[in-house]
């Protein structure tokens, strides 16, 4: 993601070891900060019930009643402390280090084989490989950035669902440890249940990564000249190409998060009364819009736009200062060796 489609060797990307590096590093680090609107997210995202519905408080069965973002956050911090808005940030840190690796390396490697098996007669004069293919910029940043995100969410679900259960746990504590967690999921549900959901995460992520790939892309280099406070152009774009990316996609993200906490634990997470969905997605989806309406798909989206916009920024951010800094060792190494 480092280099644009449309400019630059393939050199100038990096080894596959620097962009696995500079990815996980950017991923940790962007997980750390925003992991409070992750919890707050979650936690709207599983209430399927309304403040303003007068039957709200019968219908929660005990269960927190959250309007808006600050109230939800207010409501974890004086109900479960500091730590609770950090809930599953261990497999949460887990997951961004795989993904953050797994997305930009497959990236790169999907990039370099569209350019090697659609070739421009543009090369580059050192080493004779292509600096782009024949496709357009935008079409080739959207395969590779689907295939990157298809890619990092299947090798990283198990995660992802930890994360959401641990998000979802008030003082009830439903899985004590992330050990006891992994134990009783593959007892009582077996090694399906650590895929709960991954239809619709797979739905969700391949047209969010191409979006999101090719509108930072396409806005990198125009916006590549800005000093702006929060990092420039690199960041702007990152910001822009995720709330994009997010809303489009938010419906299938709320049900993939539904979906996750099914099972035998339904009934114990800080929301009592989840729905029981059947029939995959696409039953989770109209059983959500049959009781909830359209603006029911649509529960945490403020905190998630929130959350998207500073998450992709200090990715991007991160991860390109990161792979600039490794680039940047390596020649300083090389100097010295032919000193």
């Amino acid at each position: 993601m480092s280099a644009s489609p449309s400019g630059g060797g393939l050199r100038d990307e990096g080894s596959k070891l620097q962009v696995i590096t500079a990815g996980a590093t950017a991923g940790m680090i962007s997980r750390f900060i925003i992991a409070p609107f992750d919890v707050v997210k979650i936690r709207l995202q599983l209430q399927s019930h309304s403040f303003s519905d007068p039957l709200s408080h019968a219908k929660a069965k005990g269960g927190p009643i959250y309007k808006g973002t600050l109230s939800t956050f207010r409501h974890v911090f004086q109900h479960e402390g500091i730590t609770g808005l950090w809930k599953g940030n261990i497999p949460a840190q887990m997951m961004y280090l795989c993904y953050g690796a797994v997305q930009f390396t497959t990236y790169r490697s999907v990039t370099q084989f569209l350019r090697r098996a659609l070739p421009a007669t543009a090369t580059d004069d050192d080493d004779g490989r292509p600096t782009k293919s024949r496709l357009p910029a935008a079409a080739e940043s959207f395969l590779a950035g689907a295939a990157a995100g298809a890619a990092a969410t299947t090798a990283t679900y198990p995660l992802d669902l930890l994360r959401t259960r641990f998000a979802a746990q008030g003082n009830d504590r439903v899985y004590p440890t992330l050990a006891g967690a992994v134990r009783d999921i593959r007892r009582d549900e077996g090694w399906r249940g650590f895929f709960r959901g991954l239809g619709p995460g797979l739905g969700q992520i391949v047209p969010y990564m191409g979006i999101f790939f090719a509108s930072y892309e396409t806005l990198r280099l125009p916006l590549g000249d800005l000093q702006l406070p929060w990092g420039g152009g690199d960041a702007t774009a990152g910001v822009i190409s995720g709330v994009v990316a997010k809303t489009a996609v938010f419906p299938l993200d709320l049900v993939r998060k539904r979906i996750q906490v099914q099972g035998p634990t339904r009934a114990r997470y800080v929301h009592k009364n989840i729905p029981e969905y059947y029939g995959g997605a696409v039953g989770a989806l109209r059983a959500i819009v049959r009781a909830e309406g359209l603006r029911g798909l649509y529960r945490g989206l403020p905190v998630s736009l929130i959350k998207a916009a500073p998450g992709s920024a200090i990715t991007v951010w991160a991860y390109e200062r990161v792979l600039r800094l490794l680039l940047s060792m390596e020649r300083v190494a090389s100097d010295d060796a032919h000193i």
